[in-house]
């Protein structure tokens, strides 16, 4: 058990999308956002935490929409990892402005901006307390954010996953969308397979529920309440 005023969590990998550093624009990034996603995340630190970071990219481009288009589905992947890398660099002079040393580590090499990504060198990164931001997704194509979310948050031993976008919760539907959507509370691994929840792709669902982590999508923008994925034996269930 925690002591009081102790942080529950000694280690987080947090997910941000990339319509989350976009703010009200409809792309790109706004400055005023990504200042303050920086400045909770200097908070956390503060508190003892070791953080690190998964940037999307859809703030700028979309392989799959790309592909939908006619494009090639690997390089419009290939694209979109790019695009991440870009997010990272912004994200990474945020929160270094904000007073708190920070790494882009990228699983596509690009030495003259970032370090590539070594699971280990990451790892030490974060035990010196500093920030870690993993680009270019995992470094294939086929596989979305959310899964090199899940996937690294699995390789460096985070003790919780969390997902930030615009939406403050888990839904049935996108909210967005349909007025009709109803907020989830509670959602187990199965459920939200079975029910075909977008909260996160299948393959990082099924990532989490494998290792048995404490993946948190908390699928909002500095929104106090969190929707959790279960982990006991129950929600594993369905």
């Amino acid at each position: 058990m925690a002591q009081a005023g102790a942080p529950v969590y000694r280690r987080v990998l947090l997910k941000v999308s990339g319509e989350a550093l976009a703010g009200n624009q409809a792309y790109g990034i706004e400055p005023e956002t990504i200042g303050r996603i920086a400045e909770e995340i200097r908070e956390v630190i503060g508190m003892g935490v070791q953080v690190a970071v998964v940037i999307g990219g859809g703030n700028i481009f979309r392989g799959i929409a790309a592909s939908a288009g006619g494009m090639d589905r690997a390089t419009g992947d290939y694209m979109g990892m790019l695009a991440t890398v870009i997010n990272a660099l912004a994200l990474q002079d945020a929160i270094e402005k904000a007073g708190v040393a920070t790494r882009v580590l990228s699983a596509i090499e690009m030495r003259a901006v970032s370090e590539p990504y070594i699971r280990r060198r990451a790892i030490r990164h974060l035990e010196k307390g500093r920030v870690v931001v993993f680009a270019a997704g995992t470094g294939n194509p086929f596989f979305t954010t959310d899964t090199a979310g899940a996937l690294r948050a699995v390789e460096i031993g985070a003790e919780v996953f969390l997902k930030a976008s615009k939406v403050d919760g888990i839904y049935t539907a996108d909210p967005a969308k349909d007025p009709g959507a109803v907020k989830l509370p509670r959602v187990g691994y199965i459920e939200a397979l079975n029910r075909g929840l977008a909260v996160m792709d299948t393959t990082a669902i099924s990532l989490c529920r494998e290792f048995e982590g404490d993946p948190d999508p908390t699928v909002r923008e500095h929104a106090a309440q969190q929707t959790r994925f279960l982990t006991d034996r129950r929600a594993r269930d369905g």
